[in-house]
């Protein structure tokens, strides 16, 4: 069995994939964040993300999906409430952050590269989290490594682009990026906030179906907040809605309604979700 095994592990780190081992479940048990001033963000959350499922996140601006979305990998500290991925259980000390992080990989809206690096260079920032400070900072890149760097690119079509400046590519192509970033990375949960918001439509289409085929294809679960409800029927297995940082929807897509987007977009004292997870339901319709 070990020998079948290190075969299989073998042939996945040559096409650059990272083969499971554990699950990449995350759970959030009633979190909530407060701002000074009494101003609460995020008010009681409980959320359970299923391995390999793709979750989008919907609510308008100020909704709280960005706060909570960095509460899953402690870039937001929570005021109260746990969060617990499995394999690992709750996130309660430095070192336990410490470990959360490395199976959690981020795409920021705004990108977050280094503009005078190439796409390669940018990509390459993934493998860090696997190599000693020192180690990264003075010895040459390990051939995997770089190997997986460039897979990476050329799986979100940007093999051709791999030695350009992200600072002369489109902003399609530095999202395209910061998803190969994430994918050298090798992680279980993939976080994405706003990923589309700063593009024109058909590439915000474009980047969003490249990032659920990329997720789809290595297994992973991912947790990605957006605005627009039609980019939410698009590409999600399951929608999330928050209303003044409170959870007030959760179901498929399909039951994305007229009166349902009405009652999230316009919700105004919404309470706390009563049904079980995964059960559609919505609050203050």
């Amino acid at each position: 069995m070990r020998t079948a095994d290190a075969i299989r592990a073998g042939h996945d780190l040559k096409r650059g994939r990272r083969r499971r081992i554990l699950a990449a479940m995350i759970t959030l048990d009633r979190i909530s964040v407060e701002f000074p001033g009494g101003l609460r963000a995020v008010d009681g959350v409980s959320l359970r993300l299923e391995p390999g499922s793709f979750t989008v996140l919907l609510g308008r601006s100020g909704s709280g999906k960005s706060t909570l979305l960095r509460c899953c990998n402690g870039l937001q500290a929570a005021t109260a409430g746990t969060v617990a991925m499995d394999g690992l259980g709750v996130a309660a000390d430095r070192a336990a952050w410490r470990a959360l992080r490395r199976r959690t990989a981020m795409v920021f809206q705004s990108h977050q590269l280094l503009p005078r690096w190439s796409a390669f260079a940018n990509a390459l920032v993934g493998s860090l989290g696997r190599r000693p400070l020192l180690a990264a900072l003075l010895l040459p890149v390990p051939r995997a490594e770089a190997e997986a760097a460039l897979d990476a690119l050329a799986r979100v079509g940007l093999a051709e682009r791999a030695q350009a400046r992200v600072d002369r590519l489109s902003g399609g192509e530095r999202q395209r990026v910061g998803i190969a970033r994430a994918l050298v990375q090798r992680p279980a949960l993939v976080l994405a906030d706003e990923p589309v918001a700063s593009l024109d439509p058909a590439t915000a289409i474009q980047v969003l179906d490249l990032l659920r085929t990329v997720c789809r294809q290595d297994r992973l679960t991912a947790l990605v907040s957006l605005h627009q409800v039609e980019l939410a029927r698009r590409v999600a297995d399951r929608v999330v809605a928050l209303a003044h940082g409170r959870l007030v929807f959760d179901g498929p897509p399909s039951q994305l309604s007229d009166e349902v987007e009405t009652g999230i977009y316009r919700a105004t004292r919404p309470s706390p979700l009563p049904t079980p997870a995964g059960e559609p339901a919505l609050i203050g319709a």
